[in-house]
């Protein structure tokens, strides 16, 4: 019979119907989890983006900026202009048409601005400044006048260089009690050389809609803001008006007041797929915009939006990429089952398939008939996975179906062929020889396979890491490709189990050594048993995989937790960190619950050389006595001593570190003896005594503790915790270590059950010699123990090496913002509960074979 026998399809199924269902049940599971996360993945991303835009604030608008045309009067003096403030409306539409169509489309209306230096606020509060600010947005800021009236224009003409220009402002009512003015009061306020200035109050106004977004680029206005000019200082705010707006710039020098429009992000409409474009988009802008060294009107385009942008794409491949492993070691788990299991099926039905060639079916219509079979079943299993799931990643499921319905057949095929081949085993001893050297290099070539296939993996890892295979969209909502470095730590958990299965049968070889010179008869069969099926290669492979990739996704969680509470650290540079006046210093380390307290002097943004290159760094002057008790493995710092921490290696110790001085001061010149500690979060660190600097004016404060203010470790940590990227990365790992430890108990069972039958004989006919039922459960258990211990033990310290050696170039950092690679912190817990899971389910599975074979016999 050459064609296909649909009775033989049916009865073959209905026989199989509970291993069939299981095939299915795994199949349905696992295409579910690779369809479904990849979509999940895809969605947390664009929220990472928007969240990232959200926190990015100032950075990540767009800002355009020009100078004024000139007023310069015919006769050398300045003249007013009072169409000013529709001057500041045509730049606001003028930018908005420069920004291009995609770009504007993420960003919302425009608001101008005009903004004058800062003022200091005479009237005997040193701490005081003040700032003139006039807002333009599509529909406002719209005001109430409560008192006074509306700030209006001067009438004069022109501006004689002699006499203070007048200008009018409007003040909220609490900065007007604050500085003691009402209508018609004069501000008693001077610029930076004391060249007083006459700012006078008109009225006082309330917001109409104090959410307005205009009022978030000149917060000020609406109450005075502590801390915007320095430590210790507080900041009001002048609303000037369309009338007011021509004084106003007449009241300064021509290029003082600056006016700006700025572009505000929607993060609603940012996705991680117009990220990198818009960031591009960004960089072309800032790239084609005038030079800051230009003076005539052009706009000039400054934004960090590209850099907020990137830093977010960053951790979305890092987070994407992290991700992929663990799906992939999912979808090679589950594979090994479904190979174990269609091996399984195959066994049973030796016995049909080989009277079904007996009767004259060929090999090829045997085939169809299991490709029948199988691909009917797969296509259930996908199927319902895909109306379960609210999305689905195709090209993720397209392996494992592949493997689910290629496996029945090919075992299939090969159990008959096998069955009813005609190929004698020569009698010649050098013939058989030679067949078994064939079949041991045809192992060895495919094991080999596996090995390079491993190596080249881990080496695209290291060299590229994560930036290609997981950036931008695919197809069907994947969040990249399963191809190059995510694949290493999967394959890498084959190849240790590779290694592993070859060194069974030596290991049982010495145990049956060591049990034939024992007494002890039990411990005969039980080695016996184990070195003869060690060779099986499937069973143990399977286990091994899952259990050592799931103790790389447990390393994986714990590490990623342990990541981010010492990256929340290293940001905040203790428990908390305040940036306090001077004369608050010994009032804080005072307090109650402060254990360690550090005073320092950090200064963001300093220009220092290093050897001839000027390099931007954190400068840090800090009491390296009181620094050591937060940071112990900072060294002890001599005079003329500094440690460096440098992202692109441009500073090292050895190094000549010069750090030039305001004033005309001699240059501080320091020999690089160390690296130093992230210093609040930064990757480019120079970290001094006092003793070695000429001025000490402490800013910050790091305190270990417990505080009631400051910037704290603990909420930094549950913000980046609760993160979209970080929170889900976390679920998928546990979820991940979850469901490969059930694929390992399934595959040990599995295991049992494909090699029972030939367990059954021999234990049956040693029965009828007299061994007892449970004399019988410890040969079984002896057979399996070198095995199970080999999984039990050598699965972990596999996930643990590659945790080990793969978060690294995975890019974990990003993930857990560190400025170095986090050490792998390994889950003894987890790891130690999968070792006596699958040891005490092995137990178990003995003792129930032990009854099915008391019933056998």
């Amino acid at each position: 019979m050459r064609g296909v026998h649909w009775g033989s399809v049916r009865g073959r199924a209905r026989a199989d119907a509970g291993a069939l269902g299981l095939i299915g049940v795994v199949v349905g599971l696992i295409s579910l989890v690779a369809g479904m996360v990849p979509v999940l993945l895809r969605e947390t991303a664009d929220d990472a983006v928007r969240q990232a835009i959200r926190e990015g604030g100032s950075d990540a608008t767009v800002r355009a900026l020009a100078h004024w045309e000139p007023d310069w009067g015919v006769d050398g003096g300045r003249d007013r202009a009072p169409e000013l403030a529709q001057d500041v409306a045509d730049f606001r539409d003028r930018a908005g048409l420069q920004l291009g169509d995609e770009l504007r489309s993420v960003l919302r209306a425009p608001i101008a601005t005009a903004a004058s230096p800062t003022l200091k606020v005479t009237d005997g509060s040193v701490l005081r400044t003040f700032q003139l600010d006039y807002l333009a947005g599509a529909t406002g800021p719209a005001v109430t006048w409560v008192q006074g009236e509306a700030p209006g224009g001067n009438p004069g003409r022109s501006v004689d260089g002699r006499t203070p220009w007048t200008v009018q402002v409007g003040l909220v009512r609490e900065a007007a009690d604050a500085l003691g003015v009402r209508p018609g009061d004069r501000l008693q306020v001077a610029d930076e050389n004391g060249g007083t200035k006459d700012v006078r109050v008109s009225g006082i106004f309330a917001p109409a809609d104090a959410e307005d977004p205009a009022w978030r680029l000149a917060p000020w206005l609406l109450g005075p803001v502590a801390g915007a000019d320095g430590i210790g200082t507080t900041r009001f705010g002048g609303l000037l008006s369309d009338d007011s707006l021509p004084d106003a710039r007449l009241a300064f020098d021509p290029d003082d007041l600056v006016r700006t429009v700025w572009f505000a992000p929607e993060p609603s409409r940012m996705t991680w797929d117009s990220a990198q474009r818009l960031a591009d988009l960004a960089v072309r802008l800032k790239a084609t915009s005038a030079a800051s060294g230009v003076r005539d009107s052009t706009s000039r385009w400054e934004t960090q939006l590209d850099a907020v942008l990137l830093r977010a794409d960053d951790q979305v491949n890092a987070a994407t990429a992290l991700a992929s492993v663990l799906l992939s070691a999912v979808m090679l788990a589950g594979a090994l089952i479904l190979l174990l299991a269609a091996d399984l099926l195959a066994r049973r039905r030796t016995a049909d398939l080989t009277v079904a060639r007996q009767r004259g079916v060929s090999l090829p219509a045997i085939a169809a008939e299991l490709l029948i079979e199988s691909g009917l079943l797969t296509l259930a299993a996908v199927g319902l996975a895909r109306l379960v799931s609210g999305g689905f990643a195709w090209r993720w499921v397209l392996p494992v179906a592949v493997v689910a319905i290629a496996a029945g057949p090919v075992f299939g095929v090969v159990a008959a062929a096998r069955a009813t081949r005609n190929r004698r085993v020569p009698a010649n001893r050098a013939a058989r020889a030679w067949a078994a050297r064939t079949t041991a290099l045809r192992r060895l070539a495919a094991e080999l396979g596996v090995l390079a296939a491993a190596a080249l993996a881990a080496t695209l890892l290291y060299q590229r890491g994560v930036a290609n295979g997981t950036q931008g969209g695919t197809a069907g909502g994947a969040p990249g490709g399963v191809a190059g470095g995510t694949i290493a730590p999967a394959l890498g958990a084959l190849a240790g189990a590779l290694l592993l299965l070859r060194l069974l049968p030596p290991v049982t070889g010495l145990l049956l050594r060591w049990a034939l010179r024992s007494r002890r008869p039990l411990a005969v069969f039980g080695a016996a048993q184990a070195s003869a099926t060690s060779r099986r290669a499937l069973p143990l492979v399977a286990v091994v995989v899952a259990v050592a990739l799931a103790s790389f996704a447990a390393t994986l969680r714990v590490t990623t937790t342990a990541g981010l509470a010492d990256g929340a650290r290293q940001y905040v540079g203790a428990d908390y960190r305040l940036d306090v006046e001077n004369a608050a210093i010994e009032q804080v380390a005072g307090r109650p619950g402060v254990e360690e307290a550090a005073v320092g002097q950090v200064v963001d943004g300093a220009v220092v050389l290093a050897g001839d290159a000027r390099i931007q760094v954190r400068l840090a002057v800090v009491d390296v006595a009181s620094y050591r008790r937060i940071w112990p493995e900072v060294p002890d710092l001599k005079q003329s001593a500094a440690l460096v921490l440098s992202s692109d290696g441009s500073m090292r110790p050895g190094m000549r570190i010069t750090i030039p001085q305001e004033g005309g001061k001699p240059a501080v010149v320091l020999t690089a003896t160390g690296t130093a500690p992230p210093v609040d979060g930064a990757t480019d660190v120079v970290l001094v005594d006092r003793s070695s600097m000429p001025e000490f004016a402490p800013n910050t404060i790091w305190v270990d503790g417990t505080l009631d203010d400051g910037l704290a470790a603990s909420a930094v940590l549950r913000d980046r915790r609760s993160a979209p990227l970080v929170e889900g990365l976390l679920r998928l790992a546990w979820g991940a270590a979850l469901a490969l430890l059930l694929l390992a108990l399934l595959g040990l069972a599995l295991g049992t059950a494909a090699t029972a039958p030939g367990r059954w004989q021999v234990l049956g006919r040693l029965r009828t010699l007299g061994v007892r039922t449970r004399e019988m459960r410890l040969i079984s258990a002896g057979e399996s123990l070198p095995g199970v211990l080999m999984a039990a033990i050598g699965g972990p310290l596999i996930g643990i090496g590659l945790a080990s050696v793969m978060l690294g170039p995975l890019g974990l950092r990003r993930v857990t913002a560190q400025v170095a690679d986090p050490a792998p912190v390994l889950p003894w817990l987890p790891l130690t509960g999968f070792a006596l899971t699958i040891i005490l389910l092995s137990l178990v599975s003995t003792a129930l074979d032990g009854r099915r074979r008391s019933m056998f016999s």
